[in-house]
């Protein structure tokens, strides 16, 4: 059991705090309410180049970085179609630098035309490197493009094209910081060597004076749903061919939602799953196999990819991957099977509480999803192998899938 306390600013920064007097260090972390979902289909990459510029400097720390260190601090941040994290591990002695840092960058980022070019060329650096330059990292490109027609999920998180980035502007920069990057659309978790009336003290004194701001609604449209087959093939310098089989699946607040994290789990975590032993080692088609889901807030992807042996038949590979994720449905998993699943994700969850960095982006997320700690394995333990076979015949149809398959470029 987690222990927490939770409270909210009179400005809305919701803040949750568990005391570890195991450690002599803090974790902060930020959950700011704001993705690439939020961005306009003609401007993406903004939230990813966000997470760069929150680094450039605000009205009273030039360099962010350099403050922090000066503390004995580390940070890194990360950025998802539906939210933007940022986390700071600083010596409890110095937790209040933190708290200085995250609420000055909060209040009044640094609009300066030299931290916006030096960020802007860091990511298109990086847009080129991750998916022009290496192999497969397009894939979401074509893929998402394929799976979605109308929701913002179509377009990566790092951005759609290079031209979007490099074109952002001060005055889009601006506003899309003042209507998304406020105490009202965050949550602040605080977990390590601290009591709760220390971070009560610090918060009020540094995020309290912030004032809450008019926070831009989601506006755009729901995606349809898909009544038919999608294909898709892309070309790239790749080792081999990747064949990705994407199905609509519920988003993080539907009840089924745990089933579909599980059946990916029954099919391949581990030399155990379905995939390993029927796909890899027990045929000659592929040399990986894998299942996941996307895990995002609103309907999003399951994902079953698979990669060729060199030689290997296409349509077997497509046939055999698709006919072993049904199995779940004809072969339903015993209870043995399903307990051992179960058992994986109980101690992947309960292991990862034990780091106070990993714990404190964990009760932000629950935080901002509105539920406790606790109640996440109970909520994966209250499903059935009936859902299991339930959910599979529902998602797993070939009028809700979407193909891409990604072959090598002859040169």
């Amino acid at each position: 059991m987690i222990l927490t306390n939770r409270f909210t600013l009179s400005n809305g920064l919701r803040v949750v705090h568990h005391q570890n007097s195991a450690t002599a260090m803090v974790a902060l972390n930020i959950l700011y309410n704001v993705g690439s979902r939020d961005e306009h289909p003609s401007r993406t990459g903004m939230a990813h180049l966000f997470e760069h510029l929150m680094f450039g400097g605000s009205e009273n720390i030039p360099e962010f970085d350099k403050a922090l260190e000066s503390a004995g601090g580390t940070n890194n941040a990360w950025t998802n179609c539906d939210f933007t994290n940022f986390y700071d591990i600083v010596p409890a002695h110095n937790v209040e630098t933190a708290f200085w840092l995250e609420s000055d960058r909060m209040k009044s980022l640094a609009f300066s035309d030299k931290a916006l070019e030096v960020q802007r060329q860091v990511v298109c650096e990086e847009f080129k490197q991750v998916c022009l330059n290496q192999p497969y990292g397009d894939l979401y490109h074509h893929l998402n493009r394929l799976a979605f027609k109308e929701h913002p999920y179509r377009h990566p998180v790092i951005g759609k094209e290079l031209s979007h980035i490099e074109g952002v502007t001060q005055d889009m920069v601006r506003t899309f910081f003042h209507s998304h990057y406020a105490p009202n659309n965050a949550v602040l978790a605080v977990v390590g060597n601290i009591s709760v009336d220390d971070v009560r003290e610090y918060a009020e004194k540094w995020f309290g004076p912030i004032p809450s701001r008019g926070i831009s609604p989601r506006d755009y449209p729901p995606e349809p749903v898909q009544t038919e087959p999608r294909r898709g093939v892309a070309y790239g310098r790749v080792p081999q061919t990747l064949i990705v089989k994407a199905y609509h699946m519920p988003g993080y607040v539907d009840p089924d939602y745990p089933a579909c994290d599980l059946i990916t789990d029954l099919l391949a975590s581990g030399r155990t799953s379905r995939f390993y032993r029927n796909l890899v080692m027990s045929s000659d088609l592929f040399t990986r196999a894998d299942a996941s889901v996307v895990g995002s807030e609103e309907p999003g992807l399951m994902l079953l990819m698979g990669a060729l042996r060199d030689g290997a038949d296409e349509s077997a590979a497509e046939a055999a991957l698709e006919a072993e994720a049904l199995s779940l449905v004809g072969n339903p998993p015993s209870d043995y099977e399903f307990e051992r699943t179960l058992n994986l994700f109980e101690s992947r969850q309960t292991f990862g509480s034990m780091s106070y960095v990993n714990l404190a982006s964990t009760l932000a997320m629950c935080e901002m999803h509105g539920e406790s700690f606790d109640s996440i394995i109970p909520r994966y333990r209250s499903v059935r192998v009936a859902d299991i076979v339930r959910v599979a015949s529902a998602i797993l149809r070939p009028e809700n899938c979407t193909t891409l398959v990604y072959r090598p470029k002859n040169d």
